[in-house]
């Protein structure tokens, strides 16, 4: 069987691995992929991007299955045109996307169908965003409304850091069409935890939690990342809260998509912040809803799984989620991101990466913005690799993933120190370069 992931970073490596251990499976392609699943197994680089162009792929190579990653093709109806031609595809339309391409459209779907969430106001005018940010004060959340590459959001602690955010998206179009429309939020206090599931239109598969590292330091300092690292399962999403997090957030989500005319399909990640205590009925809220796995947490979660991952998404591509099921690796998995020089500003490309393991059942090593040239894996993006590894513990994980760490090599590269250092006792909580 030929499966087709659709993308090119961390995530799409992390797919395509698994994907590959399938017995049924023998060549998964992926599209564009990178320097990683140029060179790994049973996985074969398709330089393809435009969604017609994917199609007429899938169909000439037989193609059983696609997979589609990121969110840009999702925002451009690869589904929509994958579905027109009869073709198995699994993701969102592009009008059920909009849950992602749009924040002010997913706050308003939330408001309308009781889904707990962030006060908020939307705008387009420079001047009424400068006066809302003034009455409302600070801390206080910018975000983009369209795509921006998980750029688009800044939590503003003072005033002048909220004036800026705003100049940028709305003044100096930096962002570009992103940037057209702000989303203006209340800034939520609390422990924030990645909750991801599979979606058929009507039935819910929930995968593995997860717990992601948004800030570029240590200690959550620095500006916001695509995501520095990531672990599963995460301690933060108790029994008692996993079932309040489908009741109150996932459920009326997909029911509520339904009601509205456009049935969600697909992986659906809702990302929440929940209360700080430990009140079982403490607030649990809805930061941003994504139309995909998130990165890195998909590195962590697929490093966990047990079962064919094929047979959950046959299942989630007839309607039939709710025969299917997934089963975990009881260990620990975590992820620590090994970023560019000069990230998340204006990353710097063509650093020549060495100390690159073997492919570990316990530890992978999955690329993201990389490049085979001349014999040699290059750097070509902002995250650049994601170290996973799985052990008994958080901690034994940890420390197997740093230890690959410290032997990969590039100049300049950038990585926390202290990833899962939540679900960590203090004097844990730091792992020393």
């Amino acid at each position: 069987m030929k499966i087709l992931v659709i993308g090119s970073g961390g995530r799409e490596h992390a797919l395509a691995w698994r994907l590959a251990r399938s017995p049924r499976v023998h060549k998964v392609y992926v599209a564009p992929g990178n320097g990683g699943t140029q060179t790994g197994q049973q996985l074969e680089n398709v330089a393809l991007s435009q969604p017609e162009e994917l199609a007429d792929f899938a169909q000439r190579e037989g193609v059983a299955l696609t997979v589609v990653g990121p969110e840009a093709p999702l925002a451009a109806g690869v589904v929509d045109v994958f579905r027109a031609r009869g073709l198995k595809i699994f993701g969102p339309t592009r009008a059920a996307a909009q849950l992602e391409s749009s924040k002010d459209y997913a706050k308003a779907f939330m408001i309308r169908h009781n889904i707990p969430t962030a006060r908020y106001q939307t705008f387009t005018d420079p001047a009424q965003a400068h006066a809302y940010v003034d009455q409302e004060g600070a801390p206080i959340v910018i975000k983009a409304d369209g795509l921006a590459a998980g750029k688009g959001v800044v939590v503003a602690t003072t005033l002048q850091e909220a004036h800026d955010a705003i100049d940028a998206m709305l003044g100096d179009g930096s962002l570009g069409a992103a940037g057209a429309r702000v989303v203006i939020e209340e800034c939520l206090i609390g422990e924030e935890a990645s909750f991801i599931v599979m979606v058929d239109g009507r039935n819910v598969l929930a995968l593995a939690t997860s717990q992601d590292h948004k800030r570029l330091r240590d200690g959550d300092e620095g500006p916001n990342t695509g995501g520095m690292g990531a672990y599963s399962p995460a301690p933060i999403v108790t029994p008692e809260l996993h079932h309040r997090i489908m009741r109150e957030i996932i459920l009326p989500t997909v029911q509520g998509m339904a009601q509205d005319g456009i049935p969600y399909t697909g992986f659906l990640y809702a990302g929440l912040m929940i209360a700080p205590g430990d009140d079982p009925d403490r607030p649990i809220k809805t930061l941003e809803f994504n139309c995909r796995m998130g990165d890195p947490e998909t590195q962590p979660i697929m490093m966990r799984v047990k079962s064919d991952l094929l047979d959950a998404l046959e299942h989630a591509v007839e309607g039939t989620l709710d025969q299917a099921d997934i089963t975990w690796d009881r260990r620990s998995a975590l992820g620590v991101v090994l970023a560019a020089a000069n990230y998340p500003a204006t990353p710097r490309t063509g650093d020549v990466i060495s100390g690159l393991p073997a492919d570990n059942d316990d530890c992978m090593v999955f690329h993201a913005a990389t490049v085979a040239e001349d014999g040699q894996i290059k750097t070509s993006g902002g995250r650049v690799l994601c170290v996973t590894a799985l052990g008994d513990s958080v901690r034994m994980a940890r420390e197997r993933a740093y230890q690959t760490v410290n032997a990969v090599h590039f100049d300049g590269r950038q990585y926390r120190s202290d990833i899962g250092w939540r679900a960590l006792k203090p004097s844990q909580q730091k792992t020393k370069p």
